[in-house]
């Protein structure tokens, strides 16, 4: 929730959207390395180097800024040095920003800015896996995707303008648009497959273990899987929607390039070293920027905390702390905006800010000492519970989205605003970061053992496994290091 200030004008259509497609948001893009789609800048430098400023400027701000860890730094730029001395290119520049998102991505500008998240870093378990990731982005500078994309792009914006300005029959408008979308989805997994291949012959070359990224896109695919079961979405549903490829495809493909240079064992990994990188890096949301603890969130830096209904998974993102119920019957979304001291709640709430507002249910009360007021509205299939709460200078905006508001659900939702709160200053100081831990494995350890040991809420086994790259069935060995998430 670092860019909760931001606010975001909400419509009933787009959290209608929201309901149907939150997870994809929580585990989609977790699940796959993201090329960014940028115009290709102009040839002018003085032209071109504003644009790149602003779009580096809008990436941190998106990603909770920028994760400053000497250690990985150091160990990140030496891994581009080598890959980009095995590259097609070596005299391509490039410049790796570790960004402050406990999301799984990746993605490249044109420009040669390459951006990985600390929660990837966090996934991965030795160099030759960060080394698949950062070659893989590589591949996609030096394909120039991003450029090609945005002619992909364009060309579908110009089908989408004659659909909705020129052609008169709804079915065939629909029809050409949706062909065109298709053809642009096909595109990108084309683009993912050619950047993963590029990838694994340049760590290949690099002297890694080309087996580094089958093994981290297997990781993902755990993590993803982990993610859906958590929040009851189907994730072949999710990966159908992608514009990516299906992760168990790219798995087949990288082992298929990666036998073309060496069989299994083959090349370096270092994974002692690379886990010591990451003992003590932060897991999870920083809280700083505010973060989920089951079903509760808390933003000691805005001074707040507040419980979601029973069942609800949370999610916090740049601009919206989003909330599915398993299931996907129901969801929640909190923003926050400024709205004038003179204008009441009830008056806000009957602003337009939503569509199909009931202004027979607005109805203004109190919520824990704070001013507030709550109105329904309704949006397709989808029924809305609304709340507005005057925290300081701010307004926070509660959607809760239901198929179907019984008087049961809407009870849950009140229950829910009315667990908003100022967070004590002595509760803001006590809270602090998860971290990771990198321990050796004792001779009596098991995986069970070790995953008892795991500060993270909920489902500690499963997590365990997916952080330290072990499938259902896989064993420690005495001897070996391993990472736990700790208070």
């Amino acid at each position: 929730m670092g860019g909760l200030k931001t606010g975001i004008a909400g419509r009933a259509t787009e959290i209608a959207v929201l309901a149907s497609l939150l997870l994809a948001g929580c585990t989609s893009t977790d699940q796959r390395l993201l090329s960014l789609p940028v115009p290709q800048a102009t040839p002018s430098q003085a032209e071109r180097e504003p644009a790149t400023q602003r779009e580096h400027a809008r990436i941190l701000v998106s990603y909770g800024g920028e994760y400053e860890n000497a250690r990985l730094q150091a160990t990140i730029a030496k891994t581009v040095d080598r890959l980009v001395a095995a590259s097609e290119r070596p005299d391509l520049k490039y410049q790796v920003t570790i960004l402050n998102s406990p999301a799984i991505n990746a993605f490249a500008l044109p420009n040669g800015r390459l951006y990985i998240t600390r929660g990837l870093v966090a996934l991965a378990n030795d160099k030759a896996e960060l080394a698949s990731v950062l070659s893989h982005e590589m591949g996609h500078v030096i394909a120039r995707h991003a450029a090609i994309r945005e002619e992909q792009a364009k060309q579908v914006a110009i089908i989408s303008h004659v659909v909705n300005d020129v052609l008169s029959d709804p079915q065939t408008g629909a029809l050409a648009l949706a062909k065109s979308k298709l053809t642009l989805a096909a595109f990108s997994r084309a683009q993912e497959f050619e950047a993963d291949g590029i990838g694994v012959g340049i760590s290949a070359r690099a002297g890694f273990d080309p087996y580094g990224a089958s093994r981290f896109l297997t990781d993902m695919q755990r993590n993803a899987d982990l993610k859906a079961a958590a929040g009851g979405a189907d994730p072949r549903v999710l990966d159908f929607l992608s514009s990516h490829p299906a992760t168990p495809d790219r798995v087949k493909n990288a082992t298929s390039n990666a036998r073309q240079f060496s069989g299994p064992g083959a090349g370096e990994r270092d994974r002692n070293e690379y886990l010591g990188n990451l003992d003590g890096m932060v897991y999870g949301e920083d809280p700083s920027e505010g973060f989920a603890r089951g079903r509760q969130f808390l933003h000691p830096k805005l001074g707040f905390a507040f419980t979601a209904p029973s069942g609800f998974t949370l999610d916090n993102t740049a601009q919206a702390v989003l909330g599915l119920k398993e299931g996907g019957g129901e969801a929640l979304r909190l923003d926050v905006v400024s709205v004038p001291a003179e204008q009441s709640l009830p008056d806000y709430l009957r602003s337009g800010w939503m569509e199909n507002i009931d202004s027979a249910s607005v109805e203004e009360l109190s919520v824990n000492g704070f001013q507030a007021a709550t109105a329904t509205a309704g949006g397709g299939n989808w029924s809305f519970r609304l709340y507005a709460v005057r925290f300081g200078s701010e307004v926070y905006r509660f959607i809760f989205a239901a198929k179907a508001r019984t008087a049961q659900v809407d009870h849950a939702f009140r229950e829910s605003i009315m667990s908003f709160r100022r967070m004590t200053l002595k509760e803001s100081e006590q809270v602090k970061p998860l971290r990771l831990k990198v321990v050796t494995v004792g001779a009596n350890d098991t995986v069970e053992k070790l995953a008892h040991r795991m500060a993270t809420p909920d489902r500690p086994l499963e997590r365990f496994r997916t952080l330290n790259g072990l499938g259902p069935h896989d064993r420690v060995t005495a001897g070996e290091k391993v990472k736990i998430v700790v208070e």
